[in-house]
């Protein structure tokens, strides 16, 4: 890796950490999450979702991993980074509620570099898998609708393929239970 790539890197990682910041305090003010339901399209997945699974992914070990495998099963898809603390702060909630559920699946996908997302893995135990997208996982959040860029971003898919809903910032895990009730 070059200095030049090295140091663009960075620069993504500190706009982002500012991002997630902003939208950490923002979360904190409103109470909660902001959160999004989004309008079902008569029983047809939405487009972003196909795009989803068809997208093929290195787990933190590096093996590709196809996202197709998660098809027709509810999905929650947490956009995360190492570097971000309300990310950090809810993953242990997430392994409990992956470790716990038989009507979820849970999958996150990790906005940095396949090395750092490696090392979090390999420190933190986290009991569901853990995808590489990198600066192109941002792209993929905002096209499930995070317009701000911020982090975490979670989107609550069914087993039909609908995104059911979406949460921006740190989770309320009473309102996902709540959420994956009415699945």
């Amino acid at each position: 890796m070059t200095k030049k790539q090295l140091t663009g890197f960075a620069i993504v990682a500190i706009a982002f950490g500012v991002m997630g910041a902003i939208a950490g305090l923002n979360r904190h003010e409103a109470g909660g999450p902001i959160t999004t339901a989004i309008a079902a399209t008569d029983g047809r997945p939405h487009t972003v979702v196909t795009d989803l699974f068809g997208q093929t992914m290195n787990d933190v070990g590096g093996k590709p991993q196809a996202l197709s495998q998660w098809k027709g099963k509810p999905l929650l898809v947490n956009f995360w980074a190492p570097w971000c603390a309300p990310c950090v702060q809810e993953m242990p909630e997430l392994s409990a509620l992956a470790a716990g559920s038989k009507s979820v699946n849970v999958i996150g996908i990790g906005i940095d570099s396949p090395s750092n997302i490696a090392d979090f893995a390999a420190k933190y135990k986290i009991s569901y898998p853990l995808y590489v997208a990198g600066l192109s996982g941002t792209e993929l959040a905002r096209q499930f609708g995070n317009a701000a860029g911020g982090l975490p971003y979670t989107v609550l898919i069914g087993a039909d393929g609908q995104v059911r809903k979406t949460y921006l910032g740190r989770l309320k895990f009473d309102e996902l239970k709540r959420d994956l009730a009415a699945l």
